[in-house]
């Protein structure tokens, strides 16, 4: 240190300040100004990358809100869909088995009309059958009685005496 001492100048420090203070006006001249500006660009560049970060992320969040609104009334049509074909399922399993359950009803009605006409059918033919065998009867047992003209008359006679009485 005792070195520095001695060795120092004045007219030395004097030239080093007045150098150095040009120095720095040549800086802030030439140089300060556009470090400066590049210094404030580069701020300005970043603030707007931020932003530009933060409007993004803004967005995507809206696209997500978005997203999810779109996915929710997706969901709810698909539900409100398969409600409805689920309803027309049902509707048309009704309308068949009221359909099949009307046609049953027809055959039915139509088989009991035409079970109700053979059996008429059936109670005529048997009335026949037993008028025919009752006449049949009649005739032989009468054949049989009345083999004489004399038992025929009589006979004729008790009917003709039936008949005027009632």
């Amino acid at each position: 240190m005792d070195k520095l001492l001695n060795d120092f100048s004045v007219g030395n420090a004097f030239w080093m300040t007045i150098l150095f203070v040009g120095l720095i006006l040549l800086l802030k001249k030439f140089a300060w100004k556009p470090i400066l500006d590049s210094v404030e660009e580069r701020e300005e560049g970043i603030k707007k990358a931020l932003e530009a970060a933060e409007e993004a992320k803004k967005e995507m969040q809206n696209l997500n809100a978005d997203n999810e609104k779109l996915l929710k009334e997706a969901r709810a049509e698909r539900e409100a869909m398969l409600k409805e074909a689920r309803e027309i399922k049902e509707a048309i399993i009704s309308e068949a088995k009221d359909e099949a359950q009307v046609a049953a009803g027809k055959m039915i009605d139509s088989a009991k009309a035409s079970i109700e006409q053979e059996k008429q059918a059936a109670i005529s033919g048997l009335k026949k059958q037993v008028a025919e065998l009752s006449i049949s009867i009649a005739e032989s047992v009468v054949k049989k009685e009345l083999a004489s003209n004399n038992d025929q008359l009589q006979l004729v006679d008790q009917l003709l005496e039936k008949v005027t009485l009632n």
